[in-house]
Parts: structure tokens; C-alpha cells; sequence
């Protein structure tokens, strides 16, 4: 049982997905960074100065967890966590999940269109039979 699995862990294949797996977290790294540091901020320039990071809907403010009672003593309190709705990170991964996408998309498309010229590049040679049955074709219209 070990063995069979040493052998699935560690076919090409298996190896070859995981590269791609560790190249694909690091280029989507990448284009967050893209996103965060060269778009996002020509565009929140182009808006009057918005950062889309920090865009939020707050429902329920925040509570400090100590507060001073009237007398001006200190009083301890539960803290109270800000509940918002953060739609500006929302837009900011929208846009990042886009341009990864998007980017994939062209990488896969180039792939795939040298792959297919490739193809069409070496069409594949005619079997021996099929070259042999063409010559008694062209042997047959030469004699009628």
C-alpha cells in the first residue's frame, strides 16, 4: 500500500501539479500587489483621493472596552467590536480576482493557440497502407 502510493505522490503528473499549485499562489500574490500598489490608487486619484480599501457601511460602532462613569471614575465595560459592511475591499478583491482572471485567461488562450499551430504545423505522415493504396490508385488511372 505504500508503495503504490509513493508511486502516485510522486509521478510527474502529481509533482507537476504542485509546482503549479505553489507558482499559481505566488502569481496571485503577485497581482494583488498589482492590484493593491499600481491600479488601485490612480483610480481612488481619479475618484478625489478614495481609498477603496477603507470604504465601509458601519452598522453598529464600536464600544472601548473601559469607560469613565459621570463621577469620573473608570469603570470596566465589555468591548463592543465595530460591525460594518466593507464593501470598498469587497470592489478592491473584485478587481484583483478580475485582473487575475483575466491575465489567466490570455496565458491559457496563447497556450492553447500554440498548441493547436503546433498541430498544424506537422501534419501527421499517411500510414504505409495509405501510401500504398494511392500509388495502385495512380498506377490504375495511368493504365485506363
Amino acid at each position: 500500500m505504500l508503495k503504490e502510493f509513493k508511486e502516485f505522490a510522486f509521478k510527474g503528473n502529481m509533482v507537476d501539479m504542485a509546482v503549479g499549485f505553489i507558482l499559481g499562489g505566488a502569481f496571485g500574490t503577485v497581482v494583488k500587489s498589482l492590484v493593491d500598489n499600481v491600479v488601485m490608487p490612480p483610480l481612488g486619484a481619479m475618484l478625489a483621493g478614495v481609498d477603496f480599501s477603507n470604504m465601509k457601511k458601519v452598522i453598529q460602532v464600536g464600544q472601548p472596552a473601559v469607560e469613565a462613569s459621570e463621577d469620573g471614575t473608570v469603570e470596566a465595560s465589555a468591548e463592543v467590536a465595530e460591525v460594518a459592511i466593507n464593501y470598498g475591499q469587497f470592489i478592491q478583491d473584485f478587481i484583483s480576482f478580475t485582473l487575475l482572471a483575466f491575465v489567466v485567461f490570455i496565458i491559457v488562450k496563447k497556450l492553447m493557440a500554440a498548441f493547436d499551430k503546433k498541430e498544424e504545423e506537422a501534419p501527421p505522415e499517411p500510414p504505409a497502407q495509405e501510401k500504398l493504396l494511392e500509388e495502385i490508385r495512380d498506377l490504375l488511372k495511368k493504365q485506363a
